[in-house]
């Protein structure tokens, strides 16, 4: 299925109609620009951050919105401990300061929020917010929000080896399905839709095996600044999109058929 052109609002966006967009079952987004978003306001690059918190609270309301099960995000990088002591330290304190605003909330809302990525490294204060927010959300079924904190796609693929093998998975066993299983995001679906804002081309070490046949979606605009608009601009391009899968002719997306 593809929709029609997408329409525009007063400030010049697409706009999808309900009725004629194709909605993808799963987003998986690279929230990037908070840094640059601050330092063009002459602003600390905390502020950024703090920014980008209430942006991934809007998307996360707009995705409920449209219907959206599952949302996926970027949110630190196993390679961003190279970042500044005194960066990396705010960033901590400001995954314990959302998780005490917002989880109540989120909840409310029916959101189920999983956190993927190596909890190793993180202090045990960290690891005692995210088990709360897991706890507090983990009956609700209206959106699975994953938090991809201390990731990157190429330890996911190891990890998930290792723990095969320490399963004693015999090698004619380990297909892709059983290896899969081993993921980090092994409770949701492979992402529809690979959304980066920032205005960076590459999708820097995140879900590797899973976004094999993700649909890329890359915008200059920058995290703080993403809203309503700029997802529906995403999906309306994801519903121009023919998705093949390898094949010659369009494939029926799992989407349409509903599965």
């Amino acid at each position: 299925m593809r929709s029609d052109p997408a329409q525009r609002n007063r400030s010049g966006s697409p706009i999808v109609p309900d009725h004629t967009a194709v909605i993808p079952r799963h987003v998986a987004i690279v929230m990037d620009g908070n840094g640059r978003w601050a330092n063009k306001r002459f602003l600390p690059r905390a502020v950024g951050h703090e920014q980008g918190v209430e942006a991934l609270v809007r998307t996360v309301r707009a995705c409920v919105q449209r219907g959206i099960p599952y949302l996926t995000v970027f949110a630190f990088s196993s390679e961003n401990w190279r970042r500044p002591e005194d960066e990396v330290s705010k960033l901590m304190g400001l995954v314990l300061v959302a998780v005490s605003r917002y989880v109540e909330r989120l909840a409310q809302e029916g959101v189920r929020i999983r956190i993927v990525g190596d909890r190793e490294a993180v202090s045990e204060k960290v690891r005692a917010s995210w088990h709360k927010a897991e706890t507090a959300t983990q009956h609700n079924s209206r959106l699975t929000l994953s938090v991809a904190f201390n990731y990157g796609g190429r330890w996911d693929i190891v990890q998930a080896c290792q723990r095969a093998l320490a399963d004693g998975v015999p090698p004619a066993e380990l297909t892709e399905a059983r290896l899969g299983s081993y993921l980090a995001l092994s409770h949701a679906p492979d992402p529809d839709l690979f959304i980066r804002t920032g205005g960076e081309l590459r999708i820097s070490n995140f879900l590797l095996w899973q976004a094999a046949y993700s649909e890329l979606y890359f915008t200059d605009c920058l995290w703080p600044d993403f809203g309503d608009a700029e997802l529906d601009a995403a999906i309306a391009d994801f519903a121009r999109r023919e998705r093949r899968f390898g094949g010659v002719e369009p494939a029926a997306s799992s989407i349409s058929q509903g599965t």
